[in-house]
């Protein structure tokens, strides 16, 4: 038995590393002591790496642990190991991870202690910390990773660990994301850090519970996110197929592409479209006026500022507004195209498992509003109407992907908690919300533009963008942006109370807001404004979160790949294609505050990016790419079919 003492906050801990029958006989009969006390188990995995689902992937130890005691069970090609392991977690009644999704769907797949059985028992420290605050330190919170938590809660005078092994990793010619595959699995500081983070969160966890309890976040709230966490899991062990014929070209193409505006940037004097104050001078050279600045003083040239200056909307379709500058449309192509290049495109085509899938990560509690995020590739970033990098992904064969998402949510949400009536009455008769209220502002004559000006305020209220912002997506004058909020104001007047009730209520509980469901989300001093944002947004997220367990409990979540903001993405066999999408779609429909939250079923065919294809000649007008290769758009058609 390996032996490696560690004195945490005064206190002398134990990490033990089993090695012989004898050896693993003591851990079994620890495991019956704590089995029969029935107290809460720290428990940790170490792997070669976070790609859970890469055919190369190996988790190579397990470890428990209370308040002083720990074991690592080296598992990685040991079976007696493993099946104690595997015993171990089937036993135990109460475990707690720190980001239990990572090692939940790690034993599924490579212990076979299956996600369905573990999960119910288990306690995430991190879930527990985000529900007490969301930001991460240098936001100015809290914190969310166990180590920073630690420090702060359980001995400021832990060393860093994970310090010491980035230090070994690169001793041995490794990185800090290779080192976890090649280093000696005896190395001692490995093995003791291994054992330390199970003792760190069986001494953190009562920490943060208090800490809540005193806070009044309720507790069907930390039941709710542990039952959320679990359904994203399922759809991330589910994975989607790549269409890997097409992925590779993707590749290439994007590679070309970028390449081609890169070289156009350079006919401006733009070496590199990554060089913001290469580009800031150039255009500056042009003519063009840059009043924004950095925090270090440099003039910002954003995407939003780009986009502006190309005169391209969210969309990246042209505003007619302006005189489109050639540098910033050409800086902001090249520049997409590369990202899509690397975050999308190499990482379908290089992050599958033996099957031919990608597993993107679905993290289910993220941002200080809790909305979702999904990395490994961040498909939640793609833009609304591109069907290009969602052609790459595909249902099972045999099937039809569909997707449902709610209709316009964060307004039915604001209108529902802010009870403003007029916009709940234009709801009720079904009334296209923007034109009903460029019609109450500008009259019944009143223009596409009217309507899209009216759009772009009625967001502001629920993404926080003000007069400057809007102006710039726009194209509209500052002047008359500042004329649209006031009329806004004016019409909706029930938002305009509900914004000001909600930043007197932060002041009052320490720029902290709360949600309906009793979620705090701190507010920083100098943007008390955002107390609305943040409510809408957090109770949309909350809205589908709670359709996904509704989803859950009907069985159908087993036809869902992802969700999407306000939408889920699924698939089903092509003769209940509709009908699945149909019972989703009602499921996930409901009534809040007296206000319907409506759903939209759409069916599409072979691949996610079919629900995006109307037809090979509008893509084709939209693209000059598929305009100059002819049999690509041949290849879109048969997708879209």
């Amino acid at each position: 038995m390996k032996l490696l003492p560690y004195t945490v906050a005064g206190d002398e801990t134990m990490t033990r590393v089993p090695e012989t029958p004898a050896d693993l006989d003591a851990f079994r009969r620890w495991v019956e002591r704590k089995t029969l006390s029935g107290g809460r188990i720290g428990a940790d995995t170490e792997t070669t790496g976070l790609d859970t689902f890469s055919p190369t992937y190996r988790l190579r130890t397990v470890q428990f642990g209370d308040s002083r005691d720990a074991w690592v069970l080296q598992v990685e090609g040991r079976p007696e190991m493993q099946e104690a392991a595997r015993r171990a977690l089937l036993d135990l009644p109460r475990l707690v991870f720190h980001n239990a999704a990572f090692d939940l769907l790690v034993l599924d797949r490579h212990l076979g202690v299956p996600l369905a059985t573990l999960a119910p028992k288990v306690t995430d420290s991190k879930i527990i910390a985000h529900l007490f605050d969301p930001r991460p330190r240098h936001e100015g919170g809290y914190g969310l990773a166990l180590k920073e938590l630690c420090a702060r809660d359980v001995d400021p005078s832990a060393p860093d660990t994970q310090g010491d092994l980035t230090q070994v990793f690169r001793s041995i010619g490794e990185t800090k994301a290779t080192g976890w595959a090649a280093i000696d699995i005896n190395h001692p500081t490995y093995l003791q850090y291994a054992g330390l983070d199970v003792i760190l969160v069986s001494r953190l966890l009562p920490v943060l519970e208090e800490r809540l309890r005193k806070a009044g976040v309720p507790r069907t709230l930390v039941d709710f996110e542990h039952r959320v966490m679990i359904v994203c899991a399922k759809m991330e062990r589910r994975g989607m197929l790549v269409e890997q014929e097409y992925v590779r070209g993707l590749v290439d193409r994007l590679g070309e592409e970028s390449a081609l505006h890169a070289a156009r940037a350079e006919r401006y004097g733009v070496t590199s479209v990554n060089a913001p104050k290469q580009v800031a001078t150039a255009l500056v050279g042009m003519g063009e006026t840059l009043t924004e600045t950095t925090d270090s003083g440099a003039l910002k040239v954003d995407k939003s500022i780009l986009l502006d200056l190309a005169d391209l909307d969210q969309n990246w379709q042209p505003r007619g507004t302006r005189r489109a500058n050639p540098l910033a449309d050409a800086v902001l192509r090249s520049k997409r195209a590369g990202k899509w290049r690397t975050s999308y495109g190499m990482a379908m085509r290089d992050g599958l498992d033996v099957d031919g899938r990608i597993h993107p990560k679905i993290n289910s509690l993220q941002a200080r509003t809790a909305r979702m995020s999904i990395s490994g590739p961040p498909l939640q970033q793609l833009p609304s109407g591109d069907w290009t990098i969602r052609r790459g992904l595909r249902p099972e064969p045999g099937h039809r992907i569909f997707s449902v998402d709610y209709s316009a949510v964060e307004m039915r949400v604001l209108a529902a908690l802010a009870d403003e009536t007029v916009m709940k009455r234009a709801i009720a008769e079904g009334r296209d919300l923007h034109g009903f209220t460029a019609e109450l502002i500008y009259g019944p004559e009143y223009t596409s533009f009217h309507r899209k000006l009216c759009k772009g305020v009625g967001f502001g209220k629920v993404y926080g963008g003000g007069a400057v912002t809007l102006s710039r997506q726009t194209g509209a004058p500052l002047a008359d942006v500042k004329k649209a909020i006031g009329a806004y104001d004016r019409t909706y007047r029930g938002i305009k109370r509900f914004s000001s009730k909600l930043q007197r209520e932060a002041r009052a509980d320490g720029y902290v807001v709360r949600t309906p469901v009793g979620r705090r989300l701190p507010l920083d001093r100098d943007r008390v404004y955002a107390a609305t944002n943040y409510v809408v947004q957090s109770t949309a997220r909350d809205v589908l979160c709670q359709a996904l367990l509704d989803l859950d409990a009907k069985g159908l979540v087993d036809y869902l790949f992802l969700p999407i903001h306000d939408e889920v993405l699924g698939s089903a066999p092509d003769d209940i294609a509709e009908d699945v999408a149909r019972e989703v779609g009602a499921t996930m429909r409901m009534d809040f505050f007296g206000v319907p939250l409506d759903t939209d079923p759409d069916v599409g065919g072979r691949s996610w990016g079919s629900l995006y294809m109307k037809s090979a000649s509008t893509m084709i007008a939209n693209d000059s790419w598929y305009a100059a290769n002819p049999d690509a758009a041949r290849v879109a058609e048969a997708a879209r079919r």
